[in-house]
């Protein structure tokens, strides 16, 4: 069987690191000030942090039905099947529209459901890309993907409480306190949400909050204490020299470990805003391994 992979740009990865990975992205839409723009196709992330610096009204959407589908049924005539691996639902309904749609296909496309967004999301699509390579169907590919979709965390520490007051995440008093107190607060995304996980007064506090949470998530919850069998992540939003030095600091306590580095997808940012800092961990899955 033949087995097609499709993910969308909330995974970070590029039109041409999609061509050269053997992976199908679809484009997110975004409104800017009322116009419609995609990720990676006339909107780049410097023109985003641009309109956004700028005071822009900037919202997120999700692709079309049309889209969706006629990338579907242009990679049907030459594959047997399609895994889609979209941003996690809870952070979008982009990957319920995906399930209503696949219901039209009769098997052939499989909408995978395991709550990943940029660099999880990612090692999600090469996951399903080198099962594919193994032999794996493409619901053995979902079924494997959704049974271990709890094996990853995503934690952010943000510069700004700006962007959060905007999309109403936090209110407008506790920004305004926070920004007097100059706290770093620490997300996380286990599983379907952005949620707050702890508050730090530096983002050297924030950095150590995070490293420890990353240790304890390491030791307790994927029984990896070296990170052997787990793939660490590091992602920013325009903030690359920090994020760079931010990972040199943690690869030093994991030698040997797999990384990756990538900027948060859009999606995130225009929730958090420039600066932003983020670490992750993915397990290995034992299938690849």
């Amino acid at each position: 069987m033949r087995v097609a992979i499709v993910t969308d740009s909330n995974s970070g990865i590029t039109q041409e690191q999609g061509t050269e990975l053997g992976i199908s992205v679809l484009p997110m839409p975004f409104m800017i000030d009322g116009e419609t723009y995609f990720e990676d196709i006339d909107l780049s992330q410097e023109e985003f942090y641009q309109r956004m610096n700028a005071g822009a009204d900037i919202s997120t959407s999700q692709p079309s039905p049309k889209a969706v589908t006629d990338l579907w049924d242009g990679l049907l005539k030459d594959y047997d099947a399609v895994v889609h691996i979209p941003m996690s639902s809870g952070l979008s309904g982009a990957c319920q529209t995906a399930c209503m749609l696949a219901e039209d296909y009769d098997g052939r496309v499989q909408v995978v459901n395991n709550h990943r967004i940029s660099v999880t999301q990612r090692q999600s699509a090469l996951d399903a890309r080198d099962l594919a390579a193994k032999g794996y169907s493409a619901e053995q590919i979902r079924e494997i993907l959704e049974r271990t979709h709890r094996d990853s965390i995503i934690y952010i520490t943000v510069d700004t409480l700006k962007y959060l007051k905007k999309g109403g995440r936090i209110t407008p008093a506790a920004a305004a306190l926070g920004t007097l107190l100059k706290i770093k607060p620490v997300l996380t995304i286990d599983g379907e949400k952005l949620d707050a996980f702890s508050k730090a007064r530096t983002i050297k506090q924030a950095k150590l909050t995070m490293t420890t949470a990353l240790a304890h998530d390491l030791e307790e919850r994927f029984l990896d204490k070296e990170a052997r069998h787990t793939y660490l992540q590091f992602a920013h939003t325009l903030n690359d020299a920090a994020a760079r030095e931010f990972m040199d600091s943690i690869m030093e306590l994991y030698p040997g470990t797999p990384a990756y580095m990538d900027r948060l997808p859009l999606s995130i940012a225009c929730h958090i805003g420039p600066g932003a800092l983020a670490i992750a961990c993915t397990k290995k899955l034992e299938e690849l391994e």
